[in-house]
């Protein structure tokens, strides 16, 4: 009985709470709260998910960026928790593999991902702003 109340619960909160669809390898700008003494401040994390795991209102990701003089930095956050502000994708990468551990051991230009281009109707009908030309095709 209790089980189907926090079930019902969890379904709510994640319902009311807005969160895009991540994916390892997007490029994610967290906005976190952060309390310092009596005020309250937001402060932006931006860098690559490396890992997605759980589910429910438990489900965490974790987001790594190179900080100052090339340090990395990860920092785990969990997806539904009332001290993210708000989470923006800043851009898609193509990747093969669920966990990109891998990408703490390279650096430059050798940690860099393949962007992955998503196609929606309206970006279809307009492919030339992006700088994408297309040849014309004999028959």
């Amino acid at each position: 009985m209790s089980d189907l109340i926090l079930q019902q619960l969890e379904r709510e909160w994640i319902a009311s709470r807005s969160v895009p669809e991540l994916r390892p390898g997007d490029v994610v700008r967290v906005y976190v709260r952060i309390r310092e003494g009596d005020r309250e401040r937001v402060q932006v994390f931006q860098g690559t998910v490396i890992r997605i795991r759980g589910s429910g209102t438990g489900r965490t990701f974790t987001v790594r960026r190179i900080a100052a003089h090339g340090i990395g930095v990860e920092r785990t956050f969990p997806l539904y928790s009332p001290r993210l502000d708000r989470i923006e994708v800043v851009r898609h990468s193509r990747v093969r593999r669920a966990r990109l551990y891998y990408l703490r051991e390279r650096f430059g230009k050798a940690a860099r991902l393949k962007e992955r281009l998503i196609v929606t109707p309206e970006t279809a009908e307009r492919p030339s702003e992006r700088g994408i030309e297309f040849p014309e095709v004999a028959s």
